[in-house]
């Protein structure tokens, strides 16, 4: 029943979140939260704002977050744009730099929301299929496009490219934007952060929700030339000033400059990974190289689906996608070690 839809929703196909369950507590590895609680300044941080002065609308330019990121990436405040988790602002990104008559490429196995925002804002785009061990095609995305845009690290696949290839891309398609989403960068990945002063068509996004543990605060950045900056707050303004509201600012800001606990929550997750990544290959599993917080992992004897519907009857939740081409794969979050215990003997149990 969709009485009353525009013409633009009524065949929309949205983007489809990791189950939150309610009720049943379960082990939850579905989503790529991160496991360890937000730094302790975060929490100070939020404290001290929630005050008389919500009753004033937050800074729309997030001057004080912007200026902490730049601090840290070694960049002025009007190269970092600050919006509401890194979804939104590749949503914003989307709408500022791709035209409709213009085909955007991405590889074909990546973060799903970029298929959906194509759609949703009339452009058009061509998926590149993947190398057969699921590797970034990266040679497909040279040339002749109207944009490109790369998950480095990878998801759900977790493999990453390094920043000279990422260079190599911006040489290739100089004339339009290239977007690196960087949302899980900080567990392996090599950052193009560096690169920005050279190439002025570069935008990397990242996020508060992974590494810093604030996927419930729903901050997210993007750092770029000042002229892309503008066209992001173009669009914003266009839509809602006041995306980023006045905790969130506080306590990301909190986040990005607590870098001792960052890294020490950076490394216990890298941690986990690879010992869990090693005995889910003594198990016989096949399991990606990751420089994520998640594992992508297939068995020769387990279908993706049985897997799924086994783990979720003894409580672990991972994530499965019906496409053909990885319906035999399962995501697996990366826990806590005692969580990833629990979902390694759930394992051995099917």
């Amino acid at each position: 029943m969709k009485e009353f839809w525009s013409r633009r929703i009524v065949d929309a196909v949205p983007y489809v979140p990791g189950e939150q369950p309610k009720g049943q507590t379960f082990v939850k590895l579905n989503t790529n939260e991160c496991p360890y609680p937000p730094s302790p300044k975060v929490v100070e941080a939020i404290t001290r704002a929630a005050g008389e002065t919500l009753r004033l609308y937050p800074d729309p330019e997030c001057l004080e977050l912007r200026c902490a990121i730049a601090r840290r990436e070694g960049l002025s405040p009007d190269q970092v744009f600050c919006s509401n988790g890194s979804d939104e602002v590749l949503a914003f990104a989307f709408q500022a730099f791709f035209d409709p008559d213009k085909e955007i490429v991405f590889p074909q196995i990546t973060y799903s929301f970029y298929p959906v925002y194509t759609n949703y804002f009339g452009l058009t785009c061509r998926q590149v299929p993947m190398n057969p061990d699921f590797s970034t095609p990266v040679e497909e995305l040279m040339g002749k496009n109207g944009g490109v845009v790369l998950c480095n690290p990878n998801a759900p696949t977790g493999q990453g490219v390094s920043r000279e290839v990422v260079e190599k891309l911006l040489r290739a398609n100089p004339d339009v934007v290239v977007i690196v989403d960087e949302a899980y960068v900080d567990f392996g990945g090599e950052s193009s952060v560096g690169l920005i002063d050279r190439y002025p068509n570069l935008l990397v996004i990242q996020t508060a929700s992974k590494s810093r543990a604030l996927a419930g605060l729903r901050v997210g950045w993007a750092m770029g030339n000042p002229n892309l900056i503008q066209g992001l707050c173009c669009v914003r303004d266009s839509i809602n000033s006041y995306t980023v509201d006045r905790l969130a600012q506080a306590g990301a800001k909190a986040a990005v400059e607590d870098e001792d606990y960052f890294t020490q929550t950076c490394q216990k997750v890298m941690a986990t990974r690879e010992r869990t990544a090693q005995r889910l290959r003594e198990m016989g599993y096949t399991v990606l190289p990751s420089q994520a917080n998640f594992l992508f992992v297939s068995h020769p004897d387990k279908s993706g689906k049985a897997l799924l519907d086994g783990l979720r009857e003894r409580g672990v939740l991972v994530r499965w996608w019906s496409n053909p081409a990885i319906s035999n794969w399962l995501r697996i979050s990366i826990g806590t070690d005692a969580e990833m215990d629990t979902l390694l003997g759930a394992l051995q149990e099917l």
